[in-house]
């Protein structure tokens, strides 16, 4: 592993992470359900992150399903230096279907895989995914007590060192903190899409990282003449300034960009190093999704 992390560092639970690190979702097959379209290739894009500094990396049982974790543990167990982040709160159903399972019966039987596929004996951190709104994948207003108690007992008995939240508003975050340490907070935000500035200023303040999920767009990638633009006149690709701005907006921002191809993954992680100019900022921050 190199010793200079891409995208700088920030301190995650006690550990000092790349800011720039990586989400193993596309690992697994189309829709993200199914083996790899070309495993040797996947194998070869995780150990490739963690030989190029990534040491943040993020998972779910429910990519494939087990299909991530399972090339996680045979690409990089025993996990040596690396922050290996998992979610639960959603199972796959036989046609790929996305399906939530929050009690707290279905939470424990959740963590249990993880840490079956993963091959540990305590997952680093553990998020919570709730919301899910008429998009599938936004806040919604409710108490989120029961299910992250239930994880909250799990860190008790020593089967998660780390609790986080997901698809969360800013109050659903604060009554996670009422019941257990909260680290990270991953939600939906990118370039095209704002909404949580207050959260993360919020969570910058209190030392907790912020993980934007889709920080290229996701299922449908980014379309911006203004990002087109802008990256034109600087030389770069799109994907790198979208992440250079993430990079840019606050300290405590964390990326997980994903891809099935080491060419790819290459190209995410050189842009950490990319500096955006402030008059390519404020073009950046016109753009409204």
């Amino acid at each position: 592993m190199t010793d200079n992390l891409p995208g700088g560092t920030f301190t995650l639970a006690g550990h000092t992470v790349a800011r720039l690190g990586y989400g193993a979702m596309q690992l697994a097959g189309p829709g993200v359900f199914g083996p790899p379209n070309d495993r040797d290739e996947a194998l070869a894009v995780l150990r490739t992150a963690v030989e190029l500094g990534v040491n943040h990396i993020d998972t779910a049982d429910f990519y494939g399903p087990h299909v991530t974790n399972e090339l996680l543990r045979e690409a990089l167990a025993p996990y040596d230096g690396l922050r290996i982040v998992t979610k639960v709160g959603a199972v796959r159903d036989d046609k790929g279907g996305w399906i939530h399972e929050r009690s707290p019966e279905q939470l424990r039987d959740q963590v249990e895989s993880n840490l079956r596929n993963l091959g540990v004996e305590a997952l680093d951190v553990v998020n919570l995914r709730v919301g899910g709104g008429p998009d599938g994948h936004s806040p919604v207003p409710g108490s989120l007590a029961e299910p992250f108690g239930a994880l909250a007992e799990l860190r008790q008995q020593g089967k998660i060192k780390e609790l986080g939240v997901s698809v969360v508003d800013a109050e659903q975050v604060a009554e996670a903190q009422s019941i257990a340490p909260v680290v990270t907070v991953q939600n939906w935000y990118n370039v095209a899409h704002r909404g949580d500035e207050k959260l993360i200023e919020s969570l910058a303040a209190q030392g907790i990282s912020y993980v934007p999920f889709w920080p290229l767009g996701g299922f449908s990638p980014l379309q911006s003449a203004t990002l087109d633009n802008v990256a034109a006149r600087l030389g770069a690709s799109p994907k790198a300034v979208a992440l250079a701005w993430l990079l840019h907006q606050s300290p405590n921002i964390l990326l997980i960009p994903g891809t099935s191809s080491v060419a790819h993954l290459r190209e995410n992680v050189a842009a950490g190093d990319l500096e955006l100019p402030a008059d390519a900022v404020a073009e950046l921050d016109t753009i409204a999704g």
